[in-house]
């Protein structure tokens, strides 16, 4: 005779079904959630490269001479031949000029002298976490890519699974437990829709069409991807590495400044420098407009060659030329940067709380999932506190740029193991400390590493800005102290 106490195979089923489940959405919904918290960091990337390394010499222009003279410079000191030679040229919020190579990158002064070699190594980190999760390339772009195919799809599913969302875009039960929670889900859902919407579809552009391309190209291109973006982008003339004279740089700046006065150019590309197929490109900036801007082209000599065509050419080229700009907010200046802070942390709140409204209805069906609901929470309160570890150990210039891809996963999958086994309040509340220590401890590493320097313009912003956010979460601390003790002690979870 079956013992009655045990559960039946088929309920045992449904339970691990059910667990799977959800342990796949924490999976896919951290992925979400990273996604979002380095997404909105990113928005400010120029900001942070700055305050990464202050005492870098800022100007609001260069000229075509010293712009030359220091490209040459750098060009000269390179032990292997180069394909490229870059100069980014001074912008309103990067005010600095940077010579790259393949292999190395310089920040020149206004007099075309190179200065000191530019190194961001935490923002660098941030950039390659929200574009490719540290995966390799084409993988990462694949995987952030579906990502966002799924944000898009949530967005729809969420908004015909309640028929009353926009009815209801005002209603908010302040004080009604998970009620609260629902109204603030919903409502910021509803609010914010329009940028979450483009957001994900033009990060999911960005991600599937480098695999796409790799695809089509495999199919009907021999395999050369840059055929495929070609007829957007503009093709390369056919190489010949013969050496020669370096070709010049001053003419083709002096002409698009003289030619184009409304055009503010960003990027000078040398292709293939100091051999016979060299050419160079100038991407220049159209203000008003959504695109990242057209390439200029010109011959060794300095001859306009024409333009590639996406701020003048077809309605496609002109749209995947803003695809960039829309998804990072790079335009409109400050102003749509702070938006897309606001949109940003949005949706932060909308990808924590989808999940926690899932836990707390289980527990009110007697059903609880409290080692998920803890290493939900370490995801949530650990992502952003092992960004601001490996920022912390940046700072103090002791691991190479790869230790702090290790150090970011290790340490937020030991917190989601920590989460697991302590419950999700007291991983919040501890969670916070630790990000406010670590919050301290990035403003005193930063004061004694750049000195004086802190109170430039480079330097201030972000770290003012850093000790807002330790009054925050500082403020956060206390609202979950006081929920909890009104709450009760977390319940103990199943062993």
């Amino acid at each position: 005779m079956q013992d009655s106490g045990k559960p039946k195979k088929s309920a045992l089923r449904v339970m691990r079904s059910l667990e799977a489940h959800s342990l796949l959405a924490i999976i896919f919904g951290g992925l979400i959630y990273i996604l979002a918290v380095t997404g909105t960091l990113s928005v400010f990337n120029h900001e942070l490269q700055r305050w990464e390394q202050p005492n870098a010499p800022e100007m609001q222009s260069i000229s075509a001479e010293a712009a030359e003279r220091a490209a040459y410079a750098v060009f000269k000191s390179e032990e292997t031949p180069t394909t490229h030679l870059y100069v980014t040229f001074p912008r309103t919020d990067l005010p600095r000029t940077v010579i790259t190579t393949d292999t190395q990158a310089f920040f020149a002064d206004e007099n075309g002298e190179i200065v000191a070699e530019e190194s961001f190594p935490w923002t660098q980190f941030l950039l390659d976490l929200h574009y490719y999760l540290h995966m390799p390339q084409t993988l990462g772009l694949t995987v952030v890519g579906a990502l966002g195919i799924m944000l898009i799809a949530l967005s729809i599913s969420g908004v015909l699974a309640h028929p009353r969302i926009f009815r209801d875009a005002f209603t908010f039960r302040r004080g009604a437990g998970r009620l609260t929670t629902v109204d603030l889900h919903n409502r910021l859902s509803v609010w914010t829709m329009p940028f979450h919407f483009s957001n994900a579809l033009t990060g999911s552009i960005l991600g599937v069409a480098s695999v796409l391309a790799f695809v089509i190209a495999a199919a009907g291109f021999d395999g050369e991807t840059g055929d495929v973006f070609a007829p957007i982008f503009g093709s390369e003339p056919a190489a010949n590495a013969a050496p020669a004279n370096i070709a010049t740089i001053t003419k083709p700046i002096e002409h698009i400044e003289k030619t184009f006065p409304d055009i503010d150019p960003t990027f000078f590309i040398m292709h293939d420098p100091g051999t016979v197929g060299q050419n160079s490109q100038i991407v220049g900036k159209h203000n008003n407009r959504l695109i990242f801007g057209d390439y200029y082209t010109y011959n060794a000599a300095g001859e306009y060659q024409g333009n590639v065509g996406i701020s003048d050419g077809t309605i496609g080229q002109q749209i995947i030329g803003s695809v960039y700009n829309v998804h990072f907010g790079n335009w409109g200046g400050l102003p749509v940067k702070l938006a897309y802070l606001l949109f940003g942390v949005s949706l932060c709140v909308i990808v924590a709380s989808g999940l926690k409204i899932y836990f707390t209805k289980r527990r009110e069906k007697g059903d609880p999932a409290p080692r998920l609901e803890g290493a939900w929470a370490g995801i949530i309160w650990g992502t952003p506190t092992a960004l601001a570890l490996t920022l912390f150990v940046a700072l103090l210039d002791v691991v190479p740029a790869l230790g702090l891809v290790a150090i970011f996963w290790l340490s937020l999958a030991t917190m989601i193991a920590y989460g697991s086994r302590s419950g999700r309040k007291a991983t919040k509340r501890q969670l916070i400390t630790a990000n406010c220590a670590l919050l301290v401890g990035i403003i005193i590493a930063y004061i004694g590493r750049y000195q004086e320097a802190v109170m430039s313009f480079a330097g201030l912003p972000v770290t003012i800005s850093l000790a807002a956010l330790i009054v925050v979460f500082l403020l956060l601390k206390q609202t979950s102290e006081q929920t909890h003790m009104e709450a009760g002690p977390d319940f103990a979870p199943a062993e």
